[in-house]
This record gives C-alpha cells, sequence and structure tokens, in this order.
C-alpha cells in the first residue's frame, strides 16, 4: 500500500482494523491508519504522511498471521514479552531494528525466488509504478503514499512499467484509420 518501512515498524495493532464496518451508513472497507513513524519523536515524515488506507483482501488475510504469532511468541516469552502494541515485533514483543528488517526482506525474496537485491523501499516504488501504470492520477498516488507534493511521486519513485511507450503510435494510428475511412467514404 506504498506505506514506508518506518510507517510499518511504528504500526500498532489500535491503529489496525482488519473488520472495517460495513454495515456504516457509508461502508468502512479493513483499513490501516498511518499515524506514526519510527523516525525520532514517533513523527510521520511529514503532515500528509498521516493517512487512513483501505486494505486489499490479501494483505487483511496476511495480518492475521501476525496477530496469531504474537500471541504464540507471548505465550513462550513469558514475563520476558514486552507488550508494545506494535504490529512487527521481535520474537519478544520489541520493536524492529531496521537493519534486521532489511535482511528478514532479502531472506523471504532469496526464497521467494526473486533474488537478494531487492530493499523494502522498492516495495513503495512497485506500488507507485503499479499504480501509475493502472491511470491512477499522480494527485492520488501522492496522498496514498502520503507525499507532501506530486513531484517526489513523479521523480523518485514512478517507474514506467512499459518497455516501449505506445501512446504516440496508438494514436496514430487511430487518426490515420479515421483518415482513410473518411477518403473510402468520400470514394463511394
Amino acid at each position: 500500500m506504498g506505506i514506508r518501512t518506518e510507517e510499518a515498524r511504528a504500526l500498532r495493532w489500535d491503529h489496525v482494523n482488519l473488520r472495517g464496518d460495513p454495515n456504516a451508513r457509508r461502508a468502512v472497507p479493513p483499513h490501516v491508519g498511518v499515524w506514526r513513524s519510527a523516525r525520532l519523536h514517533g513523527e510521520t515524515k511529514t503532515e500528509r504522511s498521516r493517512r487512513t488506507l483501505a486494505l486489499p483482501r490479501l494483505a487483511v488475510e496476511a495480518l492475521g498471521a501476525p496477530q496469531d504469532m504474537q500471541a504464540h511468541e507471548c505465550a513462550l516469552a513469558g514475563e520476558q514479552w514486552e507488550d508494545s502494541g506494535l504490529v512487527f515485533t521481535t520474537q519478544l514483543g520489541g520493536p524492529l531494528d531496521p537493519a534486521n528488517v532489511r535482511k528478514m526482506f532479502k531472506r523471504v525474496c532469496r526464497e521467494a525466488a526473486i533474488g537478494d537485491g531487492w530493499t523494502p523501499r522498492e516495495m513503495r516504488t512497485s506500488f507507485v509504478s503499479l499504480m501509475s501504470h493502472r491511470s491512477v492520477s499522480i494527485e492520488e498516488i501522492a496522498r496514498l503514499v502520503g507525499h507532501s507534493s506530486t513531484r517526489t511521486t513523479e521523480v523518485v519513485y514512478r517507474r514506467e512499467l512499459r518497455p516501449v511507450i505506445t501512446t504516440g503510435a496508438e494514436i496514430m494510428d487511430d487518426v490515420f484509420r479515421r483518415l482513410a475511412d473518411r477518403a473510402g467514404e468520400a470514394g463511394s
């Protein structure tokens, strides 16, 4: 969903709603409130970084696993368990170290057979690029990822997914087809 690693590391269970409220006047989908960060003083990077994001079904299902795993780890740790309220924690319930997140991410990528040259930040870049590829406006993408302006979204994060830019050829084909149709109508 384009969340920064430091925002995910600070995500608390009290900001996660895996059920939503389908019976509300305007149905509320499952969502997360991105209101904190692992940055100094817990502040998000910018004011616009504070946002509430609806979750796709796969994320709702995936977030159920940490809840179950934490309950198991808490029972194993006993009095050593640190009840931080965080979604993503160490085996003792404490906050995750950024270097360990990167190591875990590399291990997951290796096990998924996509290589270990990826970084967590590239998930954010991929999210922005996929949104752009699906014709989501740059303003909406900037809102989703919490950028204070579209410039960062465009320059730093958005990558062209199509290896060949086809827009010009598609438009010109349409123009030439219309001209040929008119010429054919005129000759009839």
